[in-house]
């Protein structure tokens, strides 16, 4: 079971995206591997809200691999839904980001998924874990 970090986030973004029709299997649901992109377009959209487009970081030769993932599927999406993903971020991150998602739409008042990505900054050269850049950490710092 995701457990979620019981305080008030340091950061949440929501990003609204519409389920497509080749996302979707024979039951017209949302197919389950699937919620994994959906965690991953609302976090690059929460980075890029930041301030930072994630092609900034790799630029700078700073990667984001995934550590760890979790989903728990509650009730299904369909096609052509409109869907809030909302990410929230408890702990600013110095080489681990962890990040925690709900699935809502306007059908359902309670998720139909939720999630936790942890994600570790790492130097793209070594792939070795580093600290997070000092102007990512900057810019949650100004929220």
């Amino acid at each position: 079971m995701i457990r979620f970090p019981d305080k008030a986030p340091v950061h949440s973004y929501t990003h609204t995206l519409r389920s497509r029709y080749g996302e979707t299997d024979q039951m017209g649901y949302v197919y389950y591997g699937r919620y994994l992109e959906y965690f991953e377009v609302a976090r690059t959209e929460m980075i890029r809200d930041l301030g930072v487009p994630y092609s900034r970081l790799e630029e700078d030769g700073v990667m984001l691999p995934v550590t760890y993932s979790q989903i728990e599927y509650k009730a299904p999406i369909f096609y052509d839904e409109e869907m809030q993903i909302q990410v929230l971020v408890y702990e600013k991150p110095l080489v681990r980001l962890e990040t925690f998602y709900k699935i809502v739409t306007y059908r359902r008042e309670l998720p139909h998924s939720t999630g936790q990505v942890n994600l570790c900054f790492a130097n793209k050269e070594t792939r070795r874990p580093c600290k997070a850049p000092e102007y990512f950490l900057e810019l949650l710092d100004k929220i």
